[in-house]
């Protein structure tokens, strides 16, 4: 499983939100799968319109605090299906340099960026799964290969005792992972 850090207010909004496109300069490679939605140490300074515009969607940002935020946490994970540039989107849509400033044109999701930067690399997310209990993870930059994965409705580690150790026979299936947190579903 691969791990992203994302800034608050941005990771409530994709794991309870909707927010299915996160923008970022980069593609972060050919990976699709799980990511676990990591929230940075640092959030979108207060004032912020990104602040206003999830809570349009029911983040309660006057109730906000720093234990709220769970800010160094891995909050939930989500599928990422695909990437593609902002420029191949609008050009799907038949839109093109010098044409994008209707306001009430979506690209593939009213959450991807188009009109600052025509080099954003749209990340596609589905399957919005939060935490029962947010985990304490280092961050850093890019999409970044964790030990973690998923058995079931679980977020799991692996185990120290490595595989083979459980009985003389050997281990049952998954026995080598401990659970960490179990995942909800958000939508």
């Amino acid at each position: 499983m691969r791990v992203l850090t994302v800034r608050q207010p941005w990771a409530w909004a994709i794991v309870h939100g909707g927010k299915d496109v996160e923008n970022r300069s980069r593609s972060l490679g050919p990976y699709r799968g799980p990511v676990a939605i990591h929230v940075s140490l640092r959030p979108m300074p207060a004032g912020d319109p990104s602040w206003s515009r999830v809570a349009s969607h029911g983040m309660d940002t006057d109730r906000v605090d720093g234990d709220a935020l769970h800010l160094g946490h891995i909050i939930g994970v989500v599928d990422l299906v695909d990437v593609h540039l902002a420029d191949d989107c609008l050009a799907q849509l038949g839109v093109y340099q010098g044409h994008e400033d209707d306001p009430d044109m979506d690209c593939c999701s009213e959450w991807a960026d188009y009109e600052h930067d025509r080099d954003v690399h749209h990340l596609v997310l589905t399957n919005a799964r939060a935490l029962d209990e947010p985990v304490p993870w280092k961050g850093g930059l890019g999409l970044r290969k964790t030990d973690l994965d998923i058995i079931g409705e679980h977020l799991v580690a692996p185990w120290g005792h490595g595989p083979g150790s459980c009985t003389p026979y050997g281990c049952e299936p998954g026995c080598e992972f401990e659970p960490v947190a179990r995942l909800l579903a958000t939508s």
